[in-house]
């Protein structure tokens, strides 16, 4: 019997080198409303879905953040970014999706992402089609770090979480897909993990191809 039947992915800071367009974006429009660099708590808000991250800016700027202002204006930014730049795939990405497709192990998705914006990122990077199931941020009613959103693209797969390896870069992320019963592995993008994160996943790996030798390893 096989020991890994799917692949989870998180989107962005794994799939996608995003999270440093999404910083720039935040200064950019907090500095415009008055805020200052609000990117800088991006280290203190991965993995966090549009409502965690309007209590923390809250707590941090006052009752009366602009919360809608900036978020429009912060997508506004960020797409004119994504449109004269683009958003660059990470190393690795495709070729380990392939390779599961050719494996016979199902792609999911896991990420606190919209899912307008996901599906529009991963369209025009042309691996929509790899995905077997999807669960965006809006489709959960509790974020990351709870298991909610691993256990239900699990199901979205046809998968059991214990045999689900989840594709994070975000310690919020680790800590959900472990209550979720998965195999974690961390592809760290802007923070390392801390001692209780090296605790709760599987493996480190510093980029996605490294987790097809991964794989195969627990095929043994």
């Amino acid at each position: 019997m096989r020991r890994v039947d799917a692949l989870i992915f998180d989107m962005d800071g794994l799939i996608f080198d995003s999270e440093r367009v999404v910083q720039r974006s935040w200064n950019e429009a907090g500095t415009e409303l008055g805020y200052g660099r609000v990117g800088e708590q991006i280290y203190h808000t991965l993995g966090f879905n549009v409502k965690q991250r309007e209590v923390y800016f809250k707590r941090i700027y006052g009752e009366d953040f602009q919360m809608e202002e900036f978020n429009n204006l912060t997508r506004k930014i960020f797409y004119e970014i994504a449109e004269s730049e683009g958003i660059a795939m990470k190393k690795g990405v495709r070729e380990l999706m392939e390779f599961a497709k050719e494996s016979g192990i199902q792609i999911g998705l896991a990420t606190s992402s919209r899912r307008e914006y996901s599906v529009r990122l991963l369209t025009e990077a042309g691996i929509w089609k790899y995905f077997d199931g999807c669960v965006f941020g809006d489709m959960v009613t509790k974020a990351k770090p709870d298991p909610e959103i691993y256990l239900k693209a699990c199901e979205a797969v046809g998968v059991c979480p214990a045999k689900s390896i989840a594709l994070e870069d975000a310690p919020a992320g680790i800590r959900a897909s472990h209550a979720a019963g998965m195999i974690p592995v961390m592809v760290p993008d802007l923070v390392e993990p801390t001692e209780e994160i090296q605790s709760l996943y599987y493996r480190r790996v510093d980029s996605l191809i490294e987790v097809i030798p991964l794989v195969e390893e627990l095929e043994k």
